[in-house]
Order: structure tokens, then sequence, then C-alpha cells
């Protein structure tokens, strides 16, 4: 064993309690540590972050790592720190204060880590700091984001080729659970990779079951799901009334279930999670807001109440289940009025230029920018009130954000969970002679001491709650307290804070200046499109094996069939090789595609190179499953519409 492995292998030993690597991570470690550019493919839940923390461990100086997702950049620096890992975090939404002190630790604390958002990659303040770090590599992870003909499009991703320029003996490891070729090659050309390199373990989860479950009563189907399997699960459905819906249906037919979204308050989703964590509740019924950094191994089953937008998040969400490599259900219940959904979504999710412009205007007016003004400004955001407000569709504003976030004027962050946070302004001489003047606040004081590290060199994360249960005093008295050490400059305060925010990336503009490229939106409205296209196929298909249908979509060759999806163990009832089965069908084709042709002419055609009651069989098996059309006059042709 080389050294430079027996290092690595320390590291994660040390830190994480693992004696080996997951498949593919030491290959993209070592990948990393030869100073190349690198693209890695692993699959949700394959050890991504392993990938650049092991050689930021293991080199001098700093990793920087650029993630859209401020919780889970937060999960992970917490994480870190329960390591004895320095790592810190900047996002929009912290304070200028806040973002200079995290910015000074980096240059001048030892830290590790920097996590930062791609929007503040191009702020005068980041660009001065970064260059005179001591940085050993830049992480990007969701990489797929820097790619237009990715399904989560982000123009402030393409700042991170502006880092190359500051850093230029460092190199680039790009992160993704979902690129299909397309967006692997965008991806490395964004980035400026010095020359192709692109490790990928395979898309393929031997171990989870795909499923599709045409129903008109998904309700009970959804029962009828979790009384047969065993175990934890989620179910993801597209709006937030009906989580709570659908759990209470669950709760009446005696399953363990609750609900989660992003309009509960943090405690209650964090209670809620905990408890399904530890197994209190067995299903949760969630929007897409759940699931992002939960880690937890032993789902059962993925179900899929609604269609989603592109298998690429499909993929992904379905991906939660199974990560301890047993077996896992991942099912999509599916129905004809699903097709008719996601082609009004479409609509919905493209307004016309003139909405967009209005909404732009009317945010404008409800954030009170000024023309000319707000540029890198972030601004606490809620949309709800914004679109009732204006009287606005919600749907429509939102979308409207997201297209002029693709166009480069904002950035629409997901919501922030951001605790209070205290900093002293003063030294530990000046603290005590204030202690010592002022001995009401001597007691609260040494709490804050007890309770908390770091409170002199940084912003320190705080809970009133506790401080209160530990003083056994009122939580309003802890905001006394804090507020007039805040009023005597002994403290900054910032309170806690759980809104989105609207970063301006381009001051704001007049309506003749805001330009809405036509045929950028037209070819976005396309790529969505397809997307759609690609997950209905998914959903349609009854003739191709599920997890083939992901791998080819995702570029993956010479697959075989999994065997176990619904589709495999129909087919399987023919007792026939794939390959066989691949070429009676082609042969079917061609008959049928000419005109309506009888059973027997399809026999006699064929008796040559194939036994009769193996086309007898294969064709019933077409006609089951919706392929093959029988008409009145005993013949049959193929479905033309069907995939």
């Amino acid at each position: 064993m080389d050294t430079k492995r027996e290092q690595c292998l320390k590291i994660l030993k040390k830190y994480w309690g693992y004696s080996q690597f997951r498949p593919l991570q030491y290959e993209i470690i070592e990948s990393v540590l030869e100073k190349r550019d690198t693209l890695a493919l692993l699959p949700t839940g394959g050890g991504k972050s392993i990938t650049y923390q092991v050689p930021a461990l293991f080199n001098e100086g700093l990793c920087i790592v650029v993630t859209p997702l401020i919780a889970l950049m937060k999960d992970q620096v917490e994480k870190l720190k329960q390591k004895q890992i320095k790592a810190v975090a900047v996002y929009s939404g912290l304070s200028w204060e806040e973002i200079n002190i995290a910015l000074d630790n980096c240059l001048y604390g030892d830290y590790k880590f920097l996590y930062c958002s791609p929007e503040r990659l191009g702020t005068d303040i980041f660009r001065s700091r970064i260059q005179q770090m001591k940085v050993n590599l830049i992480a990007v992870d969701e990489a797929h984001c820097i790619s237009m003909w990715g399904y989560d499009f982000r123009p402030s991703y393409l700042k991170i080729a502006q880092l190359r320029e500051l850093l230029p003996n460092v190199n680039v490891l790009a992160l993704t659970a979902t690129a299909t070729p397309e967006v692997a090659e965008d991806i490395m050309i964004s980035l400026r990779f010095k020359e192709k390199n692109i490790l990928q373990k395979s898309f393929e989860r031997k171990n989870i079951v795909y499923v599709v479950r045409e129903t008109e009563d998904k309700k009970s189907q959804l029962v009828k799901i979790f009384q047969s399997i065993k175990g934890s699960g989620i179910v993801y459905v597209r709006n937030r009334n009906k989580t709570a819906e659908i759990a209470d249906f669950l709760k009446k037919n005696n399953l363990s279930a609750d609900f989660y979204h992003a309009g509960l308050s943090i405690t209650d989703r964090d209670l809620k999670q905990e408890a399904w964590q530890r197994n209190r509740t067995r299903i949760m019924v969630a929007t897409n807001a759940f699931g992002m950094g939960i880690d937890k191994p032993d789902v059962r089953a993925v179900v899929h109440f609604d269609l989603p937008d592109s298998l690429e998040s499909y993929y992904q969400e379905a991906g939660r289940a199974g990560r301890d490599e047993q077996k896992a259900y991942a099912v999509l219940l599916y129905n004809k009025n699903d097709r008719l959904s996601v082609e009004k979504r479409i609509e919905s999710n493209f307004p016309d230029i003139k909405t967009i412009k209005n909404i732009y205007n009317a945010l404008g007016n409800y954030l009170q920018i000024p023309y000319g003004g707000g540029k890198y400004m972030a601004y606490d955001f809620d949309l709800y009130d914004f679109a009732a407000t204006y009287r606005l569709n919600l749907q429509t504003a939102y979308s409207s954000l997201k297209i002029l976030e693709q166009q480069g004027y904002i950035e629409l962050t997901d919501e922030l969970n951001n605790p209070s946070k205290i900093h002293f302004l003063v030294g530990r001489d000046d603290l005590y002679k204030f202690q010592v003047a002022n001995i009401a606040f001597d007691g609260f004081i040494k709490l804050l001491l007890r309770s908390y590290e770091g409170l002199f060199t940084s912003y320190v994360n705080i809970s009133e709650e506790t401080l209160a249960k530990r003083a056994n005093i009122s939580i309003d008295d802890v905001y006394k307290y804090i507020n007039k050490l805040k009023t005597a400059g002994i403290i900054n305060y910032i309170p806690r804070k759980t809104n989105p925010v609207i970063i301006y990336t381009e001051e704001r503009l007049e309506d003749k200046a805001l330009y809405i490229g036509y045929e950028q939106y037209m070819q976005r409205k396309k790529i969505y499109t397809d997307k759609i296209e690609a997950m209905l196929h998914y959903a349609e298909s009854n003739l191709h094996c599920r997890s083939e249908i992901i791998l080819h979509y995702f570029g993956e060759k010479n697959t075989v069939r999994c065997g176990q999806c619904d589709i495999c163990l129909r087919r399987n009832e023919l007792d026939m090789s794939k390959y066989e089965f691949d070429l009676i069908v082609d042969e079917l084709k061609k008959i049928l595609h000419g005109q309506p042709t009888s059973l027997e002419s399809i026999i006699e055609q064929l008796k040559s190179r194939y036994p009769s009651e193996k086309v007898i069989r294969l064709v019933r098996w077409l006609l089951d499953n919706g392929k093959i059309i029988h008409h009145d006059d005993n013949t049959l042709s193929w479905r033309h519409t069907a995939s």
C-alpha cells in the first residue's frame, strides 16, 4: 500500500471512523491529490463530501466548497466542527460584519473549509480576501447547476470560473449525483478544466426495486404499499396542503405518519425530522423540502404520489431509499390525469415575458429598491406575502422569479434557518472591568462564556431558550440582558431569522432596460419540456426495464435488465432472454407497423426463426401491456402512440 493511500485511510479512520473507502472514493481523492481537475459522478448517498474533505485535510491550506444549498452547507459545517475540524460558511443573509469575520478567520485562523454560496463569489470583499488565502482545492458541489442543460441551472455558478483566474494554480473537483453526458461535458467546459477527466460510478442501484403503479385511487394504493413493505418510508407530493391530507389518511388506516413542508416553523420541522430519524414516526409525507442532507440508511420505500419534473430529481429523491445497501423500493403512483397535469405545469412554469417583467417591477417596489440600486444586496423575502400584496398567482410569481434568476438578475435562496448569534466586541480585560462595574450583568455574562466557545473571535450561534433554562429565568429576561449588553457596546446580537432571501445580482433596472432573451427563454422551456417527456416515458413505458430507462437517460450503454422492477417481473413470466425478447419484438414491430395482421399470419412469417408458442406468449404479453391493439376483425396492429 502506498504512503499516500495509508495517510488518507488514517484521516478517514480518525475523523469518520471508517477503515475503507467506498467504491470510487479513493480514485477521486487520488486524482485530486495529483492536482488534476476532476468531475466526479456519484449517486445520492455515495459519499461525495469525503472526496474533497479527505484531500483537503491531507494538504496544507484551505478548501473552498461552493454549494447553493444553505441548509446542507450549514449541516456540513456543524458536522466538521463536531470532529474538531475548523470550518465556516459564508452565504447571502449574513451581515457584512459576519462575513468579514468569517473571511478573516479563514485568512488567519487555521481554518480548513470555507463553504460559500455561488452568488458570494462575485463580491469585492470575497475576491480581495480569497487571493490572500492559501487555498488547496476548489470543490464545486451540485455541479450540474453550472449547465444550462442541467435540471437546476443557476447563472451564479458561472462565476466559479472567476475563481480560477484568482487562483490559477488550484485544481477543481466538481461533484454531482445527476448529470447526462451533455451536462457532464458542459460542466468541464464551464469550469475550464485543463483536461477532460470524469470519474463515474454507475447510476445503477441494484438494491432498489423500481416500480410504477398505475391507479385511479392513489391513496388506497399507498396504504397497500406500506402494509406490504415494512420499515420507514418517504412519500413525496407536490404541494403543502396535500402533505397533511395524506398523512392524516395514512394515520386513519393505522399507519404511523407525519407531514413536512417548508411552511412549518423551524422547531416543528426539527421535531418531525428527529421523530422520523429515530423511527418514532414511520412514514414522512413531504414536499421536496424534505430529504436534503438526511442520511437515514434504512429507508425501505420512497413513494412519489405526484410526477416529478425530471428523471434527475426523481432519481435523486428515490435514491434516499436503501442507503444501507439492503433491498428497498422506489414507487411512482401514476394515472392518465398526471399527463394533463404536467402539460399544464409547463405553461404555468413559463409565464409570458410581459408577466415576468411586471413581477420584476413588483418585486423592486415590494423590497423598496430604487432604480440603479440593490446590487449584491440581500433582502428577506416572503413569497406568500409578496403574492398576496400584488394579487399574484403563487405559481406564476415563483416561476417568474426563477426565470429572472436564470437570466442572471436575482438569486432566490432556499429558506434560511439562522439561529440567533452573539459576538463580543470587547476583549477579556475590558469585559472583566464591565462585569466589576455592572454586577447585575456578571452572572449572565458568565453563563454566556460557560455555554459557548469562540465568542471573542467570531459570531456564535446561541439559543435564548437554552439560556433561559440554564439561568432559570424567562426568555423575556434573556432578551433584556442581551439587548442591554448590545446597547452598552459589549456584544453585537443578530436575532434569529428564517425567511428566504432575494439577492440582486444586478442593480434594479427600469422596464425598458430589463432584457428577457426570447431565444434563451424558449430554449429553457424546451429543455424543461424534454425533461418532462423523459419522465412521462418512464411512467408510461411498459416494455423496457425501469432501471435501464434511467441508466440510458444518464448515458450508460451495455446495460442489463434489473430483473426485479415491475416490467422485468412481468417479462420474467415469458421465460425468454432479453436478447430473444428484443429480437422478436423488433420483428413484430416491422410486421404490425405496416397494416393490421392476423395472429396466424404473424406466426407463419416468424415460424422459421422462432418457436410458435414463444411468439404467441409474447403477443399476448404485448396485448396485456397495451403495445398491440386487437381489432374487431381479429387483426392486430402496433400502438403508434405508445413508447
